[in-house]
C-alpha cells in the first residue's frame, strides 16, 4: 500500500508537508528528527501536515521533497505518557453555542467532556498549548467566524476535533468551554510545559471538584532584574507604550512549542548593535512608536536605529540637541534622551555600547508577547543596568540603509502563493493581488490586520485542520479580511494561509504604520506536487 504525500510551498524557506492523517504526520516527524536532513532548521508537526523550515543556503525544496518522499511510513509510531487531571470552571463565553451546536444540553456537554479521555497529539500555536484528541468523536465543533482578539489564559477550547488550553492571553478562534487554574507553561518547572505528546488527560468539573491553590494561576512574563533606585544605569522616565527587549530570538525551539520571537526589524537591531560595536545579535530595546525616554545615571554611548524617530538629548543644565540615527552618541551623567513619534516606520532599536544587563530565557533574552516568555515589558520607572560587556570598534558614519513608509503610503510586498492557494477561488487571487490593503489599529507583533473593500473570497468553507504557519505567512479567517503574521504569530493556525510575505520584504512589513496601505505582487511559486511512499 502506498502512501500519498503532497508537497506545498510555505514562503521562501518553508515546505509543507501534507500527509493523510495524524499518525502518519507523526510517523514522518519521528523519522525525520532521528535522520535530520541537512539545513533543516525546524519541524512544525500538526493535525496531518508537517511544516519544514529550511535554510536555502544550505538545502533546497528539490532536495527536501526527494528525502521526504523516499521516508518508510510503514511503522507507525507509539507514543505514552503521563495521566493529568485538570479542573476546570465550566463558564465559557462558548459553552452555549456549542451545546446547540451538538444538540445537548449544557449539563450534557460539561458531563461528556469530563467523562472524556484526551490525549496530547502535539504542541503548538503558544508554549505549552498542547493540542489534544478526544476519545468521544462527538465532540466537533468549528472554530469562530472571526477568532477573538484576546482569550484568557487558562481557556479549555474546542476546535474541530480537538481540545486546547491556552497557556497564556492571546487571539484565538476556539470555541471556550470554561478556564483551569492550572499553569500550562512555567519555566521553573524541569519540564515547562505541562502537557507533552503522548499524555493524557481527564477534565474535572471544580464545581464538584476539590479547590486548586491559587499558586496555580497562569504564568505570564518573567520577571526581569531591574535594579534598585541606589543603583547607576538608565532611567525610564516616559514610555507612552510599553517597550521590548528583543535580540534574534529562539531558532528551533518549535518542538517545545516555541516560536522564534525576536526584534521585527532583525535588520535596524544588527545596524543598532553595529553602531556601538556589539555582537550583531545582543539584545536592544524596541521601542514601538516613539513616545520613549531614559535618564542616564553614568556616561553611556548609544545608537538608535530603525523608525525615524525625532530624538532629544537634554543635558542636565538644560541645554537639547538632536540625536543622530544609525550613529553612535553618547550620553552624560544626567542627560535624558526623548524619541518621540516617528515621522517614518513604526518601530526604533536602542542599543547601548557593551549592551543590557538582561536574564535570557531558553538562550535569548527576547519578549513573545504571545507566549509571554522572555523579559517582561519595560514601562516608566525601571532602571536598565549595563551589561559593559567587551565591545569592538565602531563605525561612527552609518546613514539609514532606506527610507521607511509612512502613514497613507502605499508599500508592495512579495509574496509567495501558497501553501492553500486551492481554498480560494479566482477571484479570491485576483483580490489579493489586485487591491490595496490597508493596515488597522489592531495590528500588534503578533501580526498586522489588513483591511480590503472586497473580501477574499473561499471555494473552501469547511474548517481547516491546524497547521504550521511559517514567519510573514497571509492568514485569511472566514471573514475575509487577512493577518499577516509577524515575530510573534503562533506556530500552527486553523486558517487557510493564502500566502507568505517574501523573507526580504519581512523587515519592511514589521516598518508598515497603521493607515498605511499594502500591495502584494506575487514571485515565482511551484504547482504542489504529489509523491508516493511505500507504507
Amino acid at each position: 500500500m502506498a502512501e500519498h504525500l503532497r508537497f506545498l510551498p510555505a514562503g521562501t524557506e518553508g515546505l509543507l508537508v501534507e500527509l493523510a492523517d495524524l499518525e502518519a504526520t507523526l510517523t514522518l516527524l519521528d523519522a525525520l528528527q532521528a535522520d535530520r536532513p541537512d539545513g533543516v532548521l525546524e519541524f512544525v508537526p500538526a493535525a496531518r501536515t508537517l511544516l519544514v523550515r529550511f535554510d536555502p543556503l544550505i538545502t533546497s525544496r528539490t532536495v527536501l521533497i526527494d528525502t521526504i518522499a523516499c521516508v518508510d511510513l510503514s511503522s507507525r509510531s507509539d507514543r505514552r505518557g503521563e495521566t493529568f487531571d485538570i479542573p476546570v470552571t465550566y463558564d465559557g463565553e462558548d459553552l452555549n453555542d456549542v451545546a446547540n451546536h451538538l444538540g445537548w444540553s449544557v449539563e450534557e456537554v460539561v458531563r461528556r467532556h469530563t467523562q472524556a479521555t484526551y490525549t496530547v497529539a502535539f504542541t503548538g500555536f503558544a508554549p505549552g498549548f498542547a493540542y489534544m484528541t478526544c476519545d468521544d468523536p462527538a465532540f466537533d465543533v468549528p472554530r469562530r467566524q472571526s477568532p477573538r482578539v484576546r482569550i484568557p489564559a487558562g481557556s479549555v477550547a474546542l476546535g474541530g476535533k480537538f481540545g486546547g488550553i491556552y497557556p497564556t492571553d492571546s487571539p484565538g478562534g476556539w470555541q471556550l468551554l470554561g478556564r483551569t487554574p492550572l499553569k500550562m507553561w512555567d519555566t521553573s518547572r524541569d519540564r515547562a510545559a505541562l502537557l507533552a505528546p503522548g499524555d493524557r488527560v481527564r477534565f474535572l468539573d471544580m464545581a464538584r471538584a476539590p479547590a486548586v491553590s491559587v499558586a496555580d494561576a497562569p504564568a505570564a512574563f518573567s520577571k526581569r532584574a531591574t535594579s534598585s533606585r541606589d543603583e547607576m544605569g538608565l532611567r525610564v522616565t516616559r514610555a507612552d507604550r510599553p517597550a521590548l527587549f528583543q535580540d534574534l530570538g529562539r531558532p528551533g525551539q518549535a518542538g517545545q512549542g516555541v516560536s522564534e520571537s525576536g526584534a521585527l526589524d532583525r535588520t535596524s537591531l544588527i545596524e543598532a548593535n553595529l553602531c556601538v560595536g556589539n555582537p550583531r545579535g545582543a539584545a536592544a530595546i524596541e521601542i514601538a512608536y516613539g513616545g520613549f525616554a531614559i535618564k542616564a545615571d553614568r556616561p553611556v554611548t548609544l545608537a538608535v536605529a530603525g523608525a525615524s524617530s525625532p530624538m532629544t538629548i537634554r543635558a542636565g543644565d538644560g541645554r537639547s540637541v538632536l540625536a543622530p540615527l544609525t550613529r553612535p552618541f553618547a550620553l552624560d551623567a544626567g542627560d535624558e534622551l526623548t524619541l518621540e513619534f516617528p515621522s517614518e516606520g513604526t518601530r526604533s532599536y536602542l542599543a547601548i555600547r557593551g549592551g543590557f544587563h538582561i536574564e535570557t530565557i531558553l538562550n535569548s533574552a527576547a519578549t513573545d508577547t504571545l507566549a509571554k516568555v522572555g523579559p517582561s515589558p519595560i514601562v516608566a520607572g525601571d532602571v536598565l543596568l549595563p551589561a559593559n560587556e567587551p565591545a569592538s570598534a565602531v563605525d561612527p558614519c552609518r546613514p539609514a540603509a532606506w527610507s521607511l513608509p509612512k502613514a497613507g503610503d502605499t508599500v508592495t510586498l512579495d509574496v509567495m502563493l501558497g501553501p492553500r492557494t486551492d481554498w480560494f477561488t479566482e477571484k479570491g487571487l485576483v483580490t489579493l493581488l489586485g487591491q490595496e490593503w490597508q493596515v488597522t489599529a489592531e495590528s500588534s507583533r503578533v501580526g498586522v490586520r489588513i483591511a480590503g473593500a472586497e473580501p477574499l473570497e473561499r471555494t473552501e468553507s469547511a474548517e481547516l485542520q491546524s497547521e504550521g504557519t511559517p514567519l510573514g505567512a497571509i492568514q485569511v479567517p472566514h471573514s475575509g479580511q487577512p493577518v499577516l503574521f509577524l515575530a510573534d504569530h503562533p506556530l500552527t493556525g486553523g486558517y487557510p494561509v493564502i500566502g507568505v510575505v517574501a523573507r526580504h520584504h519581512l523587515d519592511l512589513a514589521s516598518q508598515i504604520p497603521i493607515g498605511a496601505n499594502i500591495r502584494f505582487n506575487a514571485i515565482a511559486a511551484f504547482d504542489p506536487l504529489v509523491r508516493e511512499t511505500d507504507r
